[in-house]
């Protein structure tokens, strides 16, 4: 079973309660949901959140939605991780996301499953030591006994707040598998941390979303190639 664990707070210091600012008519985490489920591969989708009072508009969003959520500490993000897994496990292999990626890509997801599944790699990922898909599409995949692994050894904050940097920083430790593409697209920016960032995915879902909701990265940079004034909308590469 893979379990995918949704990372998500309202407290962005960047942008507070971008997760459930609205993008086509609901909250941007329940549009990436929507995205998420059309990965075959996550038979499970949770939300981890943190049990601060002002993530409790979050969790009963997600609970009257149906998405079932996991809340444990703010900081230690590590050990938020371990309790989804022993909530909603048991899983041998689970997969860290975002919540501030609304345009994540199913091919994506699927194609990093599989190259971890390949090589059986402990730790996998289309992002790390040279990035080539967009800011926005980050997929990591890992085994949950080498997550245990770090929960138990590591204290450093860190590693806490960001869950894997002890398995891919430890390459003689832990196998990694890294999935690239061909098109080198790792200063294109689709995810949202500021204002000019929602502004793009609102873009992008008012002008795809209507026709097809299912739209593709494809589809993105065909709309974005048309929109000269998204090109580099905040200063950042959006195509």
């Amino acid at each position: 079973m893979v379990l995918a664990i949704l990372q998500a707070r309202m407290s962005s210091t960047r942008l507070p309660g971008k997760v459930m600012a609205d993008v086509a008519g609901a909250p941007m985490i329940l549009r990436q949901i929507e995205r998420l489920k059309r990965a075959p591969s996550l038979q499970q989708i949770v939300v981890a959140t943190s049990e601060q009072s002002s993530d409790d508009v979050l969790a009963q969003a997600m609970e009257t939605s149906g998405v079932p959520v996991f809340r444990g500490s703010l900081d230690d993000v590590l050990g938020r991780f371990i309790g989804a897994i022993d909530a909603f496990g048991p899983a041998g292999v689970a997969m860290r996301l975002t919540a501030d990626c609304p345009l994540a890509d199913p091919d994506v997801i699927e194609d990093t499953l599989a190259l971890r599944e390949a090589t059986g790699a402990d730790y996998a990922a289309n992002a790390g030591e040279r990035r080539t898909f967009p800011k926005g599409l980050d997929v990591e995949v890992f085994k949950v006994a080498a997550l245990r692994i770090a929960a138990a050894e590591t204290d450093a904050p860190y590693d806490r707040e960001h869950v894997t940097p002890f398995l891919y920083r430890r390459p003689e430790r832990f196998a990694l598998a890294f999935h690239h593409q061909a098109v080198d697209e790792g200063e294109v920016r689709w995810t949202v941390d500021r204002p000019d960032d929602l502004v793009f995915v609102r873009a992008v879902y008012d002008a795809l979303y209507p026709a097809s909701p299912a739209f593709s990265s494809d589809d993105i940079r065909a709309f974005v190639r048309g929109r000269p004034d998204l090109h580099c909308l905040g200063g950042d590469r959006r195509l």
